[in-house]
């Protein structure tokens, strides 16, 4: 952008500089050099042309330019926050294979707008990092009086060692945006169970497409790990149905995780179980050591002892399986390997408890179970510990970033008092502001165009002025035959000099009569060279004196050209927007006398909207009228110098060249 914007204005340098250059002074004669300055009408509309397009192409530019920054993958929405998984060394370090994940992002006061916001959250839209890929998501919990949300958003192929970004859209204008949560849609087809215990003292619900759920209800806790959870006695247990997306087949591959919460450390205590038969799985806890135990025809076995966990503390427990091994991770870490191979399994499972009288069920609370129908990478369930965890290394890995606002012109517009009077703009008042917007752009452009103009015959007069004064005392310069000694007044000023006054007017007017008077002793050849001064009747004088002021109408026209364009915005604009006012009032009482309703919010919208189009046209007139008196003030100051200087130069000449 910034080099397309440099190079609009070196073409605009270089157009405007070829537009403007002025022909060098030739001698020639007064007839010639009229019409050469004559030309400069014509010269000033070409110029203004030039201008006129510079700067609707400016407009353009920045309208782009005011959009924002990046691209914005919805208008209707005015907030939005860039959010980062980091699994480099920088956030929290991930080496293994990770996938598609569903990420759990934690809203609350500190990171998220919830005034802003619906108050059910219907508004919140999440997109990938191209801005344009809608993510599925689904809200688990959405409390606007507390400022607390937890948010589950599918992000497809997440890589370790890697920063991916997403973006969350909130704050919807006319917050009537649908609800677009899709719990189905937010996990993969491999997602066999998902329970979030959302629900209070219910059957905890499936969240995934598979409709998994649980038979009997449980005891709610709120305040759990993420939301609300499950309380389990050691005595009661949650019984979850078989179905073919739960089946498991010999040595096949499954992933189980869930959040635990022991209250006590118990002997064998069966966080779940599955038995079918002769075969069976149970996870738990051995006096807070974790455990996996697989009893199959080779026997019960279970793995290896390790460090316990400590009782009212979460933990974060999952086990994989893989062909012959079975993995258990202890809060995304590896605890221990069991060398068997995961067993047919095709009965109902159980939450909490065993079938078996002998097992004792566990006593404490469970949040977020998740059964998967293939083995998950060692980086998906880290990434699962680590960012559903809540903690400091979760707020390493995941990053949610500041607040963006949507700052174009069109969301200024469209947002508040202003989206209700645009909104409610009818097709005539849409006409007249149009209208009267094309007459502000004529309006500013006379008034920029005018007082660059004026600015440049006050500085090219004032540097004439200073060095004809020492060149009135003697006017040898002007018909001593030397065109270059005439324009640099005898030589007194420079180039630099030179370039300012060819804005003067007085300049101009002063070269009319220089070359007049060189064209009246040139043609008079009797007269020497010693006699030239003497070669000016009164009849000459008064042609002369004629032809500055015809210079004079002509840079007075030059002048005052385009400014009775300011005179009509300023009569006409406050007219033509009380017209587009009275015509918005009109149907408005017309539409509501239609409808048959007569309340203020009916008639309101209408009335302002209609008070629009005056308020545009006072917005023409009033600068216009500023603009307007302070260069009619320049024009005369101008018109004044102009006069000054033509007597000034007639007695002079008249003096100088007596006959």
């Amino acid at each position: 952008m910034r080099s397309f914007l440099s190079s609009i204005k070196s073409n605009f340098i270089l157009n405007l500089s070829d537009r403007i250059s002025v022909p060098r002074w030739r001698g020639l004669s007064s007839r010639r050099f009229e019409r050469v300055g004559g030309n400069a009408l014509h010269l000033q509309n070409s110029i203004l042309r030039g201008l006129l397009k510079y700067i609707l192409l400016g407009c353009l530019v920045t309208l782009t330019l005011a959009s924002p920054a990046q691209a914005w993958w919805n208008g209707d929405w005015t907030l939005r926050k860039k959010i980062t998984v980091d699994t480099t060394a920088a956030g929290m370090a991930i080496a293994d294979p990770i996938g598609t994940a569903a990420v759990l992002i934690r809203l609350h006061d500190g990171n998220f707008q919830f005034a802003n916001a619906n108050e059910n959250g219907d508004d919140l839209r999440f997109v990938a990092a191209d801005d344009k890929t809608l993510l599925p998501y689904h809200i688990e919990k959405y409390d606007s009086v507390l400022n607390e949300a937890f948010v589950w958003v599918k992000i497809p192929d997440l890589k370790p060692g890697t920063s991916t970004s997403i973006w969350l859209y909130y704050s919807n204008r006319d917050n009537k945006a649908p609800k677009g949560d899709d719990p189905k849609g937010t996990y993969d087809a491999d997602t066999a169970l998902v329970y979030h215990f959302a629900g209070h003292n219910v059957a905890p619900s499936d969240y995934t497409a598979n409709g998994n759920n649980a038979q009997n209800a449980g005891v709610s806790v709120d305040g759990s790990m993420i939301g609300g959870g499950l309380r389990l006695d050691g005595h009661s247990a949650v019984i979850i149905a078989a179905s073919p997306s739960l089946a498991w087949s010999d040595g096949g591959e499954m992933t189980w995780s869930a959040w635990i919460k022991p209250v006590a450390l118990q002997s064998d205590a069966v966080i779940y179980s599955r038995r079918d038969g002769a075969t069976a799985l149970l996870i738990g806890l051995d006096n807070g050591i974790p455990f996996v135990e697989v009893t199959s025809a080779k026997g019960t076995q279970r793995n290896s002892a390790g460090a316990p966990v400590a009782a009212g503390s979460w933990h974060h427990l999952a086990v994989a399986t893989t062909g012959p091994n079975i993995t258990l991770y202890l809060d995304g870490e590896s605890y221990a390997t069991l060398n068997n191979p995961l067993p047919v399994l095709n009965s109902p499972a159980l939450i909490g408890g065993d079938a078996s009288a002998g097992d004792v069920g566990f006593n404490g609370e469970m949040d977020e179970l998740e059964i998967s129908r293939v083995a998950r990478p060692a980086g998906f369930i880290k990434l699962a510990a680590i960012g559903q965890g809540g903690d400091d290394r979760a707020a390493k890995l995941l990053v949610l970033g500041a607040d963006e606002q949507q700052t174009n012109w069109l969301s200024f517009l469209s947002t508040g008092y202003f989206g209700i009077i645009f909104k409610s703009l009818s097709v005539d008042g849409w006409v007249v502001i149009g209208l009267l917007g094309v007459m502000a752009c004529l309006s500013w452009f006379v008034m920029v165009n005018k007082i660059s103009y004026l600015n440049g015959i006050s500085k090219g007069n004032a540097v004439f002025m200073k060095e004809w004064r020492h060149v009135a005392a003697d006017l040898t310069v002007l018909d001593s035959g030397d065109a270059e000694s005439a324009r640099s007044l005898g030589g007194r000023v420079d180039k630099t000099g030179q370039q300012a006054m060819r804005s003067s007017s007085v300049y101009r007017i002063y070269h009319i009569g220089v070359e007049e008077i060189r064209h009246r002793l040139a043609a008079d050849t009797s007269v020497g060279s010693a006699d030239r001064r003497k070669g000016l009747s009164g009849r000459s004088i008064q042609a002369i004196r004629a032809s500055l002021d015809g210079g004079l109408v002509r840079e007075t026209q030059k002048i005052n050209k385009l400014i009775v364009l300011l005179t009509i915005c300023i009569s006409g604009g406050p007219f033509l927007g009380l017209l587009g006012t009275v015509v918005g009032v009109m149907i408005t009482f017309a539409a509501v006398a239609a409808a048959g309703d007569v309340n203020v919010n009916a008639i309101a919208p209408g009335i302002a909207a209609a008070l629009l189009a005056t308020v545009a046209g006072l917005a023409v007139a009033i600068p216009s009228l500023f603009g307007y008196n302070y260069i009619i003030t320049r024009v005369k100051d101008a018109t004044a110098d102009m006069h000054v200087f033509i007597d000034e130069f007639v007695t002079k000449m008249a003096e100088f060249y007596r006959e």
